[in-house]
């Protein structure tokens, strides 16, 4: 688990600066899988060291060429693919709490409909009228 308290900019002269979140929702403990830990770990940066624009670039490319990965795929994109891949399942609050959203109408950005999610969403009402689960009954005026 990683705790996000701040988050980092850089200034065009490469120097870092922290800066808070741009919301209070953006203070927030994140759950990664367990099988990119090392992954993490590895990447963190040179050395262990902060990554920066001079130092991040040609790791990007390479990564993106070796995955085969679009070139016009720019990093940041790896996190709408991801919060669209946890949204699969999630409530809307659970991905306001996981992408530090203050707002309903952000964490809906993520939850495309697949097909793959309504057959599942279909799948599970027919579990439901299978198991005989109490279901409420329409109300007529």
């Amino acid at each position: 688990m990683v705790l996000v308290q701040r988050a980092q900019a850089e200034m065009q002269d490469g120097k870092l600066f922290d800066k808070v979140p741009k919301s209070a929702a953006g203070v927030r403990p994140v759950a990664f899988p367990d099988e990119i830990l090392a992954d993490v770990i590895e990447y963190v940066g040179p050395q262990g060291g902060q990554l920066q624009r001079s130092n991040f670039r040609d790791d990007w490319i390479k990564a993106r060429k070796d995955a085969g990965i679009a070139a016009d795929v720019h990093f940041h994109d790896l996190r709408h693919t991801g919060n669209t891949l946890a949204a699969a399942g999630a409530s809307t609050r659970e991905l306001m709490t996981r992408m530090g959203h203050s707002t309903a109408r952000a964490a809906l950005i993520y939850q495309h409909m697949t097909a793959d999610r309504d057959r599942a969403i279909a799948d599970r009402l027919g579990s439901m009228i299978r198991q005989g689960e109490p279901r409420s009954s329409p109300q007529h005026p």
